[in-house]
């Protein structure tokens, strides 16, 4: 991803059964008959600080090293770790790198992965921000911790086309409308040197700037074609601003916290978490301080801003829409919370 984000032009298939059954998931990190965890890592050479630093090879006899060129190989690589009974899979690269493990994953393991190491070498590393790794953490500390430390337990969202439930993709931060635009302006924060909280923080700013001084017709202040609705069939409230088949910006994610301290969702408990703005209404973007805070009063919600927990959320969408950094075509979705992964922390 070089100054914009890459566009899928579908979602990924996913077997509809695990091949091959890997062992039952349970608490257990290392084999009763190994003297050291059997370590499945999967290097992303291209992630942003893995191509800024050399990695002497390691001829470990407890690692598997697998550095993909392409996701393509990643199904095969998995199907390999889970032949192999491997005790945990360390993933070296950023939050999309995650994103497509756990996607070409999830016909190899369904619900039943080993522990999962995250080393943070992405140019966004939100999952590991909300893991409390640090930057700086390398497989041998993670290793020592996954010895000490009770793993974290974490849920992916996982969207899946309306028709075909193989076509999914598992993640853990969307967003759709004028989200896509900041991550593009977050992509050329990346060119200058910015990362992580420090992007967050720009295109934040950056964006709310553009929406409440750009006149009418500016793209900042533009809707996107999206029908939202809960499980039920019931579709979210409209507050106006723009036409009802329109909304200006969807973002959802699993995680419990979000980088530069972000906290829209404080006091919703479950784990598919969702924000909606109606609309760029000027009103309702100078308020964005506190709705980033989780501070958003029934006023500002009466102005078309929306902050929820659900189930699951069927979404059509005219427009793409973006899974950890890259885009996936417009369509029929269902978004819910996936299977329960335990991640190893310090």
């Amino acid at each position: 991803m070089h100054g914009s984000i890459h566009l899928f032009d579908r979602l990924p298939q996913v077997d509809a059964l695990p091949r091959p059954a890997p062992r039952a998931a349970n608490d257990r990190t290392v084999s009763p008959v190994r003297s050291k965890p059997l370590v499945g890592l999967i290097r992303n050479d291209r992630s942003h600080r893995n191509m800024a630093q050399a990695h002497g090879d390691r001829h470990d006899d407890n690692i598997v090293l697998a550095t993909p060129r392409r996701r393509s190989e990643l199904a095969d690589i998995l199907s390999d770790f889970a032949q192999r009974g491997v005790d945990c899979i360390a993933i070296d690269g950023g939050d999309g790198t995650v994103r497509d493990v756990l996607t070409c994953g999830a016909g190899v393991f369904g619900e039943s992965w080993p522990p999962l190491i995250v080393l943070p070498h992405g140019k966004t590393n939100a999952l590991a921000i909300d893991l409390g790794i640090p930057s700086d953490w390398t497989l041998d500390d993670a290793l020592v911790a996954m010895q000490r430390t009770v793993p974290a337990r974490r849920q992916p969202l996982v969207v899946r086309q309306r028709g075909n439930a193989r076509a999914q993709v598992h993640g853990f931060v969307l967003g759709a409308g004028a989200y896509n635009r900041a991550i593009n302006l977050g992509q050329r924060s990346h060119d200058l040197g910015a990362f992580d909280s420090a992007v967050v923080f720009i295109t934040a700013l950056w964006s709310v700037a553009q929406a409440v001084l750009g006149r009418s017709g500016n793209p900042w202040r533009e809707g996107t074609r999206m029908r939202l609705r809960g499980p039920t069939g019931k579709d979210l409230p409209h507050r106006g601003g723009l036409p009802e088949d329109e909304r200006y910006m969807l973002f959802a994610t699993t995680l419990g916290s979000l980088p530069a301290g972000l906290n829209p969702f404080r006091g919703i408990s479950q784990v598919l978490k969702v924000a909606v703005l109606d609309s760029a209404r000027r009103g309702l973007l100078l308020r964005l301080g506190s709705i980033l805070r989780g501070r958003a009063g029934e006023k500002t919600r009466a102005m078309g801003y929306h902050a929820f927990g659900e189930e699951a959320l069927d979404m059509e969408i005219g427009d793409a829409f973006i899974i950890d950094g890259e885009a996936f075509p417009a369509g029929r979705y269902r978004i819910s919370a996936g299977p329960k992964l335990r991640f190893v922390v310090p």
